[in-house]
């Protein structure tokens, strides 16, 4: 009994032992030899492998010390002075004539002396720049009167396109030579011409008969200063134009009764049409004329004189 037993137990160690020997095979083969390993190629060397990098030598240099207030700077340009009087030639050195030294001159002390004003007085001794001798001193003759204040033929009023009456320029000095005669009156201007961004003005006085008549102040629009001399003579005439107010001329074109009278006989606002670009607009024109280049009369374009709001606009003075 007791050898069947050893037998058995012998037997079952046995296989026990064959059992491990076949598990541990195939790790075997898994798990390369050291020989193996030696056939395998070297690796190559990293080349993004961090190297140490040496640190220069300090080879700055110290930096200059910073020059104090005190010390005079070395940077300033050199600047030569100038040369003495014993520097120079005599000969090109003549001596500089003092004017001190002698009296001065009768034009310099008649130039000193005489009036400032931009203006020099007339042959009379009157400065009519800024004179009024013989304002309101004495009314003019009948007769003149009469001219001066006569009623304006209708014929002589003209109308702008936007609705204002006027009378030219020239029709006042049409009346002025017909009162008193060519040469006895003028017009004086009483400072400098004015010059703005897009109007220039000036003041003028009327003269006649060597008396001091009216003042007022013209202007003009320019747009461009080339320009300006021609718009210096439209201050001109409108100064005159004004001035002529005092006198009586023409004063029916301030009067709100005649301007609306006169439009509705003699004047009408009309479409027209622009020849080049075919654009239509409303404008006045007398009765008895055509509208001005370059417009023309539009079909249908006739319209009521009372249709307008500015059927009371006299000149623009």
């Amino acid at each position: 009994m007791r050898t069947s037993a050893l037998q058995a137990c012998r037997s079952g160690i046995q296989s026990l032992s064959r059992a491990s020997t076949t598990l541990l095979r195939p790790t075997s083969t898994l798990v390369p030899s050291r020989q193996a390993s030696s056939t395998t190629p070297t690796p190559r060397p990293n080349p993004y492998a961090r190297k140490p990098i040496a640190k220069p030598a300090n080879t700055s240099k110290p930096l200059p010390p910073t020059p104090s207030a005190s010390s005079p700077a070395t940077d300033e340009p050199f600047i030569p002075e100038a040369p003495h009087s014993h520097d120079i030639d005599p000969s090109f050195n003549p001596p500089i004539h003092n004017p001190s030294a002698s009296p001065p001159s009768p034009s310099f002390t008649s130039a000193i002396s005489s009036s400032s004003a931009p203006f020099p007085p007339s042959d009379s001794g009157i400065d009519w720049s800024s004179s009024f001798h013989g304002l309101s001193t004495i009314a003019f003759p009948p007769e003149t009167s009469a001219i001066l204040m006569a009623p304006l033929d209708p014929i002589d009023v003209e109308m702008k396109p936007d609705g204002i009456i006027y009378l030219p320029e020239i029709k006042y000095r049409r009346i002025l030579n017909r009162a008193f005669g060519p040469g006895a009156w003028g017009l004086a201007p009483r400072g400098e011409l004015v010059v703005g961004e897009k109007v220039v003005t000036r003041e003028y006085a009327l003269v006649v008969h060597g008396r001091f008549v009216a003042q007022a102040r013209g202007e003009c629009q320019y747009f461009g200063e080339d320009n300006i001399p021609t718009a210096g003579e439209g201050c001109k005439s409108n100064a005159l134009m004004r001035c002529c107010k005092d006198l009586g001329i023409a004063s029916e074109l301030w009067d709100p009764r005649f301007i609306r009278e006169f439009k509705k006989k003699h004047c009408q606002e009309i479409w027209v049409e622009h020849v080049v670009t075919a654009k239509k607009r409303k404008v006045w024109t007398r009765k008895d004329g055509e509208p001005m280049y370059p417009y023309k009369v539009s079909k249908g374009g006739m319209s009521s004189s009372s249709s307008s709001s500015r059927a009371d606009m006299g000149p623009m003075i």
